[in-house]
């Protein structure tokens, strides 16, 4: 099985055939779905009713990283690619390597929220304009280098099937998830039907992460017609400063706006490392391990209807909202638990998710999501294939 995780070694560059830009765009889905669990982490780590502003700083970049998903999974339907989102290998093991980046930038860890967390934060949202160059040996140096060469190799796909694009974007229309499928903070889900539309979803990912045309803006106010906002990047760096950005302030400077009221001791301490089979030990003292064990399979859930709705059956992101709230209040309500080793909990500790996804854990979901996709009536009257839930021989990614 041919993974982006496993071409890492094959080193940095611009793809240039048709099976390249497509194992690209399943790396890119990998990236944005690496930063979600460790942005949870921070998110759901605070204490309620605090940090306030922080809170919905970083919520309003988890939507807009399954914005990106989206996005990402309708690039790779057009170009006549398969998104699989819902295998053991998709949710690799944190601390995780973001995909084709360089050994520069660190292996991205789960957080309680924290300076530390915050400066992890940054340095993946980090804009191109304040990161060194690519090394082609190593790999990108910001996640806007990588969608720079993911749009340099569209653009020489074309050009390499006689600047037609109408035989590179061959994938079904039906395929695509439009805006009347999927709600999101800022932009919006559009279909991708050809080369303006796919620049279009490059530039909107790029544009949310780092900010538009080496400013501190993103482009939804230009694209989408929606109140103009900060990137991703200075949501980030107004939270760890302490300090809002004023309407002139610009990347290379610091915020200079109002003070913002951050409490960093507001939060639950929690050991990132932390797995199942370290609860495992305590499960007749404790019902952390229950609670663990419960929410990768509700993990597994949402990546099934992920899965389901990229694979033909956008309507399906529908019944991906409810089981995002419910990963919401199965993680709040484990980071209120101490953790179940006592020496832990004597230090401080509190017990967290661990995002460890098993095989096991998709064969569970994938009767699950069947059944309430039935039950729900979502989409199609057609009978509903969810596949395998799993990147067995014929699902590829190149």
């Amino acid at each position: 099985m041919i993974t982006a995780m496993t071409l890492h070694d094959a080193g940095f560059k611009i793809p240039s055939t048709l099976p390249e830009l497509r194992t690209y765009l399943q790396a890119a889905l990998e990236v944005e779905h690496l930063t979600i669990p460790v942005y949870m982490t921070g998110l759901y780590t605070i204490r309620s009713g605090t940090n306030v502003p922080a809170h919905f700083t970083i919520r309003s970049v988890v939507l807009e990283e399954m914005l990106h998903m989206t996005l990402v999974a309708n690039l790779l339907n057009a170009v006549g690619g398969r998104p699989n989102v819902a295998h053991p290998q998709f949710v690799a093991r944190y601390p995780a390597k973001l995909p084709f980046s360089s050994e520069t930038i660190p292996a991205i860890g789960l957080q309680h929220f924290s300076p530390d967390a915050l400066r992890t934060f940054l340095r993946i949202e980090q804009p191109e304009s304040l990161t060194p160059d690519p090394d082609d040996r190593s790999g990108w140096t910001s996640i806007g280098q990588f969608y720079d060469a993911i749009r340099r190799g569209l653009l020489a796909v074309v050009d390499k099937h006689g600047g037609d694009p109408s035989r590179v974007f061959t994938g079904p229309r039906e395929r695509q998830v439009g805006p009347e499928d999927f709600y999101n903070s800022g932009g919006e889900a559009f279909a991708v039907t050809g080369l303006p539309t796919a620049l279009k979803a490059i530039e909107v990912i790029s544009d949310q992460g780092e900010g538009s045309n080496e400013t501190i803006f993103t482009s939804d106010d230009r694209i989408f017609g929606e109140q103009r906002q900060i990137a991703h990047y200075f949501r980030f760096n107004e939270i760890y400063t302490g300090r809002a950005y004023g309407p002139h302030d610009v990347p290379a400077t610091p915020p200079s706006g109002p003070f913002l009221d951050v409490t960093w001791d507001d939060a639950y301490p929690i050991r990132g490392d932390s797995k199942v089979a370290d609860y495992r030990r305590f499960a007749e003292t404790s019902a952390v391990y229950r609670e663990a064990v419960e929410f990768n399979a509700a993990y597994a859930r949402l990546l099934g209807y992920l899965h389901s709705a990229f694979d033909g059956h956008p309507r399906h992101m529908a019944l991906a909202v409810p089981t995002m709230l419910e990963l919401r209040d199965r993680a709040q309500q484990m980071y209120r638990n101490p953790h179940p080793d006592p020496k832990e909990a004597g230090d401080g500790y509190y017990a967290s998710p661990t995002f460890e996804i098993e095989q096991t854990h998709f064969d569970e979901a994938r009767e699950l999501v069947r059944r309430h996709v039935d039950a729900a009536g979502v989409g199609t009257n057609e009978p509903v294939d969810l596949g395998p839930l799993t990147a067995g021989p014929g699902r590829a990614f190149a």
